[in-house]
């Protein structure tokens, strides 16, 4: 029986072992994925070396959707990429045409000759490569992390790596436990630092300090949220045991309900009141990551007063707001030169905001709602645009959805 294989590139623990028939082909690839050429020496067709996880679902279903529902299988298909690619193919930088990949498809570092063919696979909007898929992180034998960016080595063949220290024999491929799949320096190599976007030190890395958190001191990994363990069967008919959920909660699943607490604290003071809010952040990393350079958490306060209608409302928004070479503001990460205002709530940080509003007048009692969510997608207007236009369901895409975290509720009577 084979083991599971998972797609991901950030959150990567559990599952060693890629479905089964890994390496059976199905029909012939299009012919501009056919041959590769590197370092002088013919290199083994990218279809074969890194089979769509597809090949996977037949052996691993379970995995195989939950990954289909997962950011990551999405790595190259959503819009907002799409149009963040073609800006950076555009810009100075575009030069390097590989480095968007190196996370969002990371075996371009396998067949870095293959750059055209990537960017239109991208830019037909179905894409029949994968960009994070089973075979591009179950492939990773190790990651030299002393480089900048941290360098994953690929090995290609019939042995497939992952987390499971007694994987089950198959005959599909060989199944390796590696300590690597249960670390955060595995998901790190993807979601620390841009790969040749900023000189070192010129930007903050993306997650904050994580190793110094308690979380990561007790040995609680990337993986333990973003692949939380459950109870299953890795590969169809196989016996239940603990198995490794390939969702990767975040922004979207039921993890994000875990990531901060919400004390409120109310006043009312005659004609002004005041709301105090203790924000608690769960997570060992910053809150929200600042990439792309439109994430954004926002903490609203609505106030409603007499016959529940709005009173008063007021937002507090935890980002980072990034500088490019002429001083403005710009949500392209690889434009960025400075960081212009950072908010991002730092790992496990607590922090409290203060808000003073005109107490409602002729109402016997307030309601004070106070909420968290992640805010839909943001930036200047042709970009907004361009996205809209790009992605299948237009503004209903769920990037312009916002995404609550928590709320909390309470009235409070008002002195006549």
């Amino acid at each position: 029986m084979s083991q599971k294989i998972i797609p991901i590139v950030c959150s990567i623990t559990g599952l060693a072992v890629i479905g089964s028939l890994l390496f059976v082909m199905a029909g012939a690839p299009p012919q501009e994925l056919l041959a590769a050429k590197g370092g002088g020496k013919a290199v083994k067709p990218l279809e074969k070396a890194f089979p769509h996880s597809q090949k996977c679902k037949r052996c691993h279903l379970r995995v195989f959707e939950e990954w289909e529902a997962s950011a990551q299988s999405r790595s190259i298909e959503t819009a907002a990429f799409r149009v963040s690619l073609e800006r950076f193919m555009a810009s100075p930088k575009g030069k390097d045409g590989a480095m968007c990949f190196r996370c969002h498809a990371p075996h371009i570092l396998e067949y870095p000759d293959h750059v055209s063919m990537f960017i239109k696979e991208v830019q037909s909007r179905d894409p029949q490569i994968d960009g994070v898929g089973c075979s591009q992180c179950h492939l990773i034998e190790k990651i030299d992390s002393e480089k900048r960016p941290p360098h994953p080595t690929f090995t290609l063949g019939k042995t497939v790596y992952g987390g499971y220290k007694k994987p089950v024999d198959n005959l599909a491929h060989q199944s390796v436990a590696l300590k690597l799949y249960r670390s955060s320096q595995y998901c790190v190599t993807c979601h620390d630092v841009l790969p040749g976007v900023w000189k070192k030190g010129q930007i903050p890395d993306l997650l904050g300090a994580w190793q110094k958190t308690k979380a990561e001191k007790r040995g609680k990994t990337c993986q333990s949220c973003h692949m939380p363990e459950q109870f299953g069967e890795s590969a169809n008919g196989e016996r239940n045991r603990k198995v490794a959920n390939h969702s990767f909660p975040g922004r979207f699943g039921k993890v994000r309900a875990d990531a901060v607490t919400l004390t409120v604290k109310t006043q009312v003071k005659g004609e002004t009141s005041q709301v105090e809010v203790t924000v608690q952040s769960l997570v060992p990393h910053n809150l929200p990551l600042p990439h792309p350079g439109w994430s954004r958490v926002v903490l609203d306060l609505t106030i409603l007063g007499k016959n529940l209608k709005k009173s008063y409302g007021e937002q507090r928004h935890y980002e980072r707001v990034f500088g490019d070479q002429k001083g403005k503001e710009t949500i392209y990460d690889f434009e960025a030169v400075k960081v212009l205002k950072d908010t991002v709530l730092k790992p496990e940080e607590k922090r409290v905001e203060i808000f003073t509003f005109p107490t409602p007048k002729d109402a016997p009692s307030m309601d004070v709602i106070v909420s968290m969510h992640y805010a839909e997608i943001h930036g200047p207007k042709d970009f907004i645009k361009a996205v809209e236009e790009q992605a299948t369901l237009g503004r209903k895409d769920r990037a312009f959805r916002p995404v609550q975290i928590i709320k909390y509720k309470e009235n409070i009577p008002l002195k006549k």
